[in-house]
């Protein structure tokens, strides 16, 4: 069976076996670039999908095991020490029994004997410092307006199930999995020792709580205009957003006591919660604390805890069979506590300086061939061209690894307490995000870990972020022909800098700020491609019932397209200049080139897990982010001598961007 193959090794740069050459490439290539892997390859048991990116991160992760195996041993100091404790403690299943719930304790107290209304905003902010989301989120980010400050930012959230959507959709599957989330909340609520119907009335109110915030919520597709969520706020307007919400004790909880502006993400949302804070029972509200509570630690407490959340949430929710390895889920847990400690450690043994020249040689080829394309543009006028260039000209590349790492000497954990060094390490890092109130923004920080096998444009920052796992096959092969680069870790890079100039990142200026640079006409005429676009992947229905959203999607579609176009457009620059190169195994250059962007984007995923992703994910499922662009790309049906086609997409319905 080729998982056996392709999760253990490392595949070649364009694997033939993975094809099904039965399928003619012109009417749907992602089956001749795949077929075959998608009908045998099986989705291992304790994943919810698996693909390309499944394969890289399962070999970082072989790497990273053996990392926090070495940090394991006593005698180790500074990172390795700190990785080490929280592995050691996270691994202790005899301990982590033992210790059962005591240290989250005073966290279920509290929650517990909150003894009025009025104290439920305190409560709210002292569990957030410990990762707990009640009620709503907080966050420290740059001013979307003035983007070298930071900002408060608050948020709607503490939900249970993944978005709102989950809670107010009424068709047969959603009422199943609605009651299959109030079955959750009664097994945790009788695991905490509330008799049977004791946990089935908890169970109902928080549902019934939870139903009440996401009818309060903004969609997911609203979020997507910078405008709508960037809402300047004063701290005297703060009191009259949610009027008797006791903000002076929220914020005082968090450590942000003496901020004098704030940016509220969904106004409506603080209004509603504020309304709920005074109208609901006090019982009602102790219930929902204690739930969500146990929910943001068990998998940290007790095994039967641990077990019931993987129930609901692996296997109910996503679709998994069984739970990944305990390594795996603990190595997890260090990654998103210990990113730049772990990213240290990782960086000495898997990523050589080599390999960061050859990724940045390449982004110097993709940046020079984005700014041909912006004065090319036929539909772009040459003010909002050269405002454009001036964007393009001040992007910021990190590439591999911090320059500059963050000290981690102030946290203290211990081998005793898995439960017990995750809140240390969460108190830890909300404290060191809420002291970024106190300074201007750090444009070297990272918000990915070094290992993750990602990449992110960040708005604020305009900035282009490429982590080292990610910089590894089947995405970057440091000895492979160029054609097989450019068209998997290329069109990444690619798809990132377009983000610079997609519905959303097109809204900030050169230095990050949220500002309107384009002029009308250019903007109405941009609107009029990207609505093409939308329209397009509307009509991709993944599932049957279940479409694609192209309004939520749109940002990744329109980078996904540009993205390729420009991974293309630069490779044939390196032809002009390096020479056109022989066939390889039949495929010519840029033949091999394509092969390698469908083969790197290679995924499949449970029924379940699709359909989540389809309701809050942004990206278009695998298989949608290469036939869609190709339908639309003339050089691919070139390539591969397409006369006609099922791919091929009408021309007039063909977005033309960049």
């Amino acid at each position: 069976m080729i998982e056996t193959d392709t999760r253990t090794g490392t595949p070649g740069p364009i694997e033939r076996r993975f094809m099904d050459p039965s399928v003619r490439p012109c009417d749907d290539f992602y089956e001749y670039a795949n077929g075959t892997w998608l009908r045998d390859t099986a989705i291992p048991d304790d994943e919810a999908g698996w693909g390309g990116f499944s394969e890289l991160r399962d070999r970082n992760l072989a790497v990273l095991h053996g990392i926090l195996e070495d940090a394991a041993r006593e005698g180790r100091a500074g990172n390795a020490k700190l990785v080490g404790d929280l592995y050691t403690t996270g691994m202790d299943d005899a301990g982590i029994e033992r210790i059962g719930l005591d240290a989250v304790r005073e966290l279920l107290d509290r929650a517990s004997e909150v003894a009025t209304n009025a104290e439920l905003p305190a409560l709210f902010g002292w569990l957030a410092r410990r990762g707990v989301r009640a009620g709503l989120a907080l966050r420290i980010m740059p001013d979307a307006f003035a983007s070298t400050r930071n900002l408060v930012h608050l948020m709607q959230g503490g939900l249970g199930l993944p978005d709102r959507d989950y809670y107010l959709k009424d068709d047969e599957k959603s009422r199943t999995l609605q009651e299959k989330y109030r079955a959750h909340l009664a097994a945790m609520f009788a695991l905490l020792g509330d008799d049977a119907a004791a946990s089935a009335t908890a169970a109902a109110t928080v549902y019934d709580l939870e139903h009440a915030l996401a009818t309060a919520s903004m969609p997911r597709v609203e979020q997507r205009d910078p405008y709508k969520v960037n809402n300047p706020t004063t701290r005297a307007q703060l009191d009259g957003i949610a009027p008797g919400f006791d903000w002076t004790a929220f914020l005082r909880e968090v450590g942000a006591s003496d901020v004098k502006d704030l940016n509220v993400r969904q106004p409506q949302f603080l209004t509603a919660l504020g309304a709920l804070v005074r109208e609901q029972p006090l019982a009602t509200w102790r219930a929902y604390l204690r739930a969500r509570v146990i929910n943001a630690f068990a998998q940290y407490v007790a095994p039967r805890f641990e077990q019931a959340h993987f129930d609901f949430y692996g296997r109910t929710l996503v679709g998994q069979a069984t739970q990944k390895p305990r390594w795996k889920r603990v190595l997890e847990v260090v990654d998103g506590e210990l990113g730049e400690p772990i990213g240290r450690l990782y960086i000495e043994r898997a990523f050589p300086p080599e390999a960061k020249k050859r990724i940045l040689d390449l982004v110097a080829d993709l940046r020079a061939v984005l700014r041909d394309r912006i004065d090319e543009l036929a539909w772009m006028g040459d003010d909002t061209k050269k405002a454009a260039r001036t964007k393009l000209d001040a992007f910021a590349v990190k590439m591999g690894y911090p320059d500059t790492w963050r000290d981690f000497s102030g946290l203290k954990l211990d081998r005793e307490s898995y439960a017990g060094n995750v809140l240390r390490a969460t108190i830890f890092n909300f404290d060191y995000d809420v002291a970024k109130l106190a300074r201007p923004v750090d444009r070297g920080e990272w918000l990915m870990s070094t290992p993750t096998v990602n990449a992110y444009y960040y708005p604020p920052r305009n900035e282009v972020v490429f982590p080292a796992g990610i910089l590894q096959p089947p995405f970057f092969f440091a000895d492979a022909d160029a054609a097989v680069n450019y068209g998997a870790i290329g069109m990444v890079i690619g798809h990132e800098m377009t983000h610079g100039f997609d519905d959303q990142g097109s809204q900030f200026d050169e230095i990050g700020n949220l500002r309107n640079w384009w002029q009308e006409s250019d903007r109405t005429a941009y609107t009029s491609r990207t609505d093409l676009v939308v329209q397009q992947y509307d009509g991709y229905e993944p599932l049957p019932g279940s479409h694609i959203n192209g309004k939520l999607c749109l940002g990744e579609n329109i980078a996904d397209l540009g993205g390729l176009k420009i991974a293309f457009a630069a490779f044939e620059r390196f032809l002009a200049r390096e020479g056109e190169p022989a066939p390889i195994d039949g495929f010519s250059a840029r033949q091999r080139f394509f092969m390698g962007y469908a083969q790197a984007w290679r995924s499949k995923f449970r029924e379940e897990a699709q359909r989540m992703r389809l309701t809050i994910d942004p990206h278009s499922p695998g298989r949608y982010r290469v036939l869609g662009p190709l339908a639309n790309l003339p050089e691919f049906f070139e390539a591969f001598a397409c006369d006609g086609g099922a791919m091929a997409r009408p021309k007039e319905l063909r977005p033309t961007i960049w």
